[in-house]
């Protein structure tokens, strides 16, 4: 994990009677720039991808109007091929999968259990999706467990469920050591949803932020030059970002039982399967007989423009041989249909390749 994802303890200063980052008020080449640790680069791979695939691979990459990486990795025989995979993405909700994993390696080493208690009251919620905010805002607290924390973070990418889940195991900190831990490469991971998001918006989280539509109205109040400012850098180097291989080698490893025990993948691998978000990603390209267990991510809009339009998972065959897949947008002004049907796609010529069984080709690139 970098070092990117930790505070970077930004001075502020007041536009308009906000608090904004300082960096935002400037153009990024007067800023000092922070200390960033980059992941060594990926190993060779040794094992080639069928031709057929790989050739498909990178012409659905090309033809995209976007800046897009795909990777797709063979569980059970250890091709990997894919079209700009080693580049950094923004993850943004697909970060949430490195919670639940940090939470479960916790279960895992005896420190908590599913069946823990938490109460969430105002100062848990965060902003955007956050489904659980309603019960929260009954009778202003929530009582629920970690275990129902994690089934809402992933299924339906809440991230009030998220941020208090991630807290509950020990913070920013806990999932970036998590990370380095299991060595998964080129993964960054962020301060939590609202700080982030606060930052790629140009802001430094409040709490009173999270009430009221408090965020929208004060980030909309910011001039557009600081908007823009922070929203370009995010996507020039995401603090949440990781690279498609690394992703889909971390979801290799997980199928395998290599991150967690076998209680714990399995309980991770169902509640994958049932992802509400994103139907029609991944998922879209689903041929009779095959599954998914995914996590989509979906990032900000400024001037037409999305910074992370995502989804990740591993597609598991009616014989159940399985494939780890990433396709990962950084920056598009593509109609949603366009970027649905990308990933449609891309499933789709992993299933035709499993079909045809041409796994002995030679014409595997290294990128």
């Amino acid at each position: 994990m970098t070092s990117l994802g930790r505070s970077l303890g930004l001075a502020l200063v007041i536009v308009g009677g906000m608090q904004v980052n300082a960096s935002a008020a400037t153009t990024q080449a007067a800023a000092k720039p922070a200390a960033r640790h980059h992941p060594a680069a990926a190993p060779a791979r040794t094992i080639p991808a069928p031709a057929s695939l790989a050739a498909r691979i990178d012409a659905l990459g090309q033809a995209f109007d976007g800046r897009v990486g795909i990777a797709v990795r063979s569980i059970d025989e250890g091709w990997e091929t894919g079209w700009k995979d080693r580049e950094l993405y923004p993850q943004q909700s697909v970060s949430k999968l490195w919670v639940t994993v940090t939470a479960l390696d916790a279960v895992d080493r005896g420190r908590v259990s599913l069946d823990d208690k938490v109460t969430l009251t105002t100062a848990d919620l965060t902003l955007f999706h956050e489904p659980i905010a309603a019960e929260i805002l009954k009778d202003g607290s929530y009582t629920t467990t970690l275990g129902d924390l994690m089934l809402r973070a992933i299924t339906t990418s809440d991230n009030t469920a998220n941020d208090k889940l991630m807290r509950s195991v020990g913070g920013p900190a806990a999932v970036r050591a998590m990370i380095a831990r299991k060595h998964l490469g080129a993964i960054r991971f962020a301060d939590g949803e609202r700080a982030m998001q606060s930052k790629i918006a140009g802001l430094t989280w409040s709490q009173d932020y999270a009430l009221n539509g408090k965020f929208f109205e004060v980030r909309d109040a910011l001039p557009i030059k600081v908007r823009s400012a922070a929203f370009a850098r995010y996507i020039a180097d995401p603090y949440d970002g990781a690279a498609p291989s690394a992703i889909v080698d971390a979801l290799a490893r997980l199928k395998r039982g290599e991150l967690l025990s076998q209680a714990s993948t399995a309980h991770l691998l169902e509640i994958m399967s049932q992802t509400h978000t994103g139907a029609n990603r991944l998922k879209g390209g689903l041929a009779p007989g095959w599954t998914l267990s995914h996590k989509t991510g979906t990032g900000q809009e400024l001037g037409g423009v999305q910074a992370g339009y995502n989804d990740i998972g591993i597609l598991t065959a009616p014989d159940g041989k399985s494939y780890a897949v990433a396709v990962m947008i950084k920056k598009t002004s593509t109609p949603l249909p366009v970027r649905m049907t990308l990933m449609n796609n891309v499933v789709k010529a992993v299933i035709a390749q499993h079909d045809q069984d041409d796994g002995g080709s030679s014409g595997a690139r290294r990128r």
